[in-house]
């Protein structure tokens, strides 16, 4: 990755991983969201990828016993391209193995090919479909899993 720096994230890169969010999405998370996930999700981890101390991508990631769920992963739109989200989800994979994760799941829309086809690169199989589960166009899921 380059002078990209990878970290966990702290409540301090709150300001940095919304900017990526309402950057990245048609119905971001709020900024409350985002807070709740630090201060009362126990479950909830936060990878973040900085250049020059500036957050430009992250990954919000759920693991409840040996089951991981990735929440968000965005890449500011300036950066994509250069295999920065892959890398982030790689090491997103690894970290929640290390946390004692067997298996991830994800929730991608329909129409999100480049990112169904990341998925599908690291091990990811298409395993369901949740409709009408995205709020601002009701598009639909399809979810993802992974064996780590």
């Amino acid at each position: 990755m380059g002078d990209i720096l990878l970290r966990k994230a702290t409540i301090n890169d709150l300001e940095g991983i919304y900017n990526v969010e309402i950057r990245s999405f048609t119905a971001p998370w709020t900024k409350d969201a985002f807070y709740n996930e630090f201060v009362q999700n126990h479950f909830a981890h936060y990878l973040v990828l900085v250049d020059e101390g500036m957050i430009i991508g992250y990954c919000g990631v759920w693991i409840i016993i040996d089951e991981a769920h990735v929440t968000n992963i965005a890449i500011l739109p300036e950066y994509r391209g250069r295999k920065l989200g892959e890398s982030l989800l790689k090491q997103v994979m690894n970290y929640a193995q290390l946390n004692h994760a067997k298996s991830m799941s994800l929730e991608v829309r329909v129409s999100n090919n480049v990112a169904r086809n990341l998925y599908k690169k690291l091990g990811f199989q298409e395993g369901g479909i949740r409709k009408g589960y995205y709020q601002d166009n009701y598009e639909d899921a399809i979810v993802m899993w992974v064996k780590l």
